[in-house]
């Protein structure tokens, strides 16, 4: 681990880092250039302190897991995100198209749909970056490890994930689910992390084998979701997908029709989601 040279990579990254750049505004009073340290560790889900030893060249070596972190909140490129890799004493991760970096584009894009449900999600299902009201309405997907990561291993193995969607709509998930991952076995194959998981809840759920062995193909999620939360109920919400082809990587975004019912419940989704993590920012 290069402790100097990580530590002046950190800073000249943070401070090429425009508040512009992911959704901040900047300020009268702002002084420094580019971000503060506190507000690109709220962008890595990192401690002040943490980061600021490390730009102080006086932190512990990061794990793969918080310099992953760390790439994303940094909007770096993939080229800046294995030099910061090889910096730190680590393996700059291999490079495929269910590589789970999101691209600074991406993110961008993202940053700017903060009062509006959205997330970045891998072919396998796994969310690797939510606004706040996306959190808001389907909790911290981010924090899960394992196959649990995937949505779609989540709906079959863990009854409480499909809270979501009304029960009457749960069997159409289901099958579309259950086509996802079927897209994702035939993607990277029987030996790969995707076909470990089908075997796995080939092992654990009856549902999920049944409909595996009917062999459906590619079933498309419907454009419009009903979507229910405890405090604000059903919401009926337009799907809109955009497509990484660098990466294989989807940003959802979930909107409503302005002037309706739905609408309304989405905006007060939103100030829910405000409120959930302003004590941290």
């Amino acid at each position: 681990m290069d402790r100097a040279q990580l530590a002046d990579f950190l800073r000249r990254r943070r401070g090429a880092l425009q508040p512009e750049d992911v959704g901040l505004g900047r300020g009268p009073r702002r002084r420094t250039p580019g971000l503060r340290r506190e507000e690109v560790a709220a962008l890595c889900d990192m401690s002040v302190d943490y980061y600021s030893r490390l730009e102080q060249a006086r932190g512990p070596q990061p794990s793969e897991q918080m310099l992953a972190a760390i790439a994303r909140g940094l909007r770096l490129t993939l080229d800046e995100r294995d030099h910061l890799f090889r910096l730190a004493g680590h393996t700059a991760p291999a490079r495929a198209l269910r590589d789970e970096h999101v691209s600074p584009g991406l993110m961008r894009v993202l940053d700017r749909l903060a009062d509006t449900p959205a997330q970045v999600m891998t072919p396998l299902g796994e969310t690797l970056a939510q606004t706040a009201a996306a959190q808001a309405l389907f909790g911290d997907e981010t924090r899960f490890t394992g196959f649990m990561r995937s949505v779609g291993y989540r709906w079959f193995m863990d009854p409480a994930s499909r809270a979501v969607y009304p029960a009457e709509d749960h069997h159409q998930h289901s099958l579309a689910f259950t086509a996802d991952i079927r897209s994702a076995y035939v993607m990277f194959g029987a030996r790969s992390r995707a076909g470990a998981m089908v075997d796995a809840l080939l092992a654990g759920s009856g549902e999920f084998a049944g409909l595996w062995e009917a062999h459906n193909v590619r079933r498309e999620h419907p454009r419009e979701k009903r979507l229910q939360h405890p405090e604000v109920g059903v919401m009926r919400l337009q799907c809109q997908l955009l497509i990484d082809p660098d990466q294989g990587q989807t940003l959802l975004v979930l909107t409503a029709t302005p002037g309706t019912e739905d609408h309304d419940r989405l905006q007060l989704l939103t100030v829910i989601g405000r409120q959930a993590v302003a004590p941290g920012r």
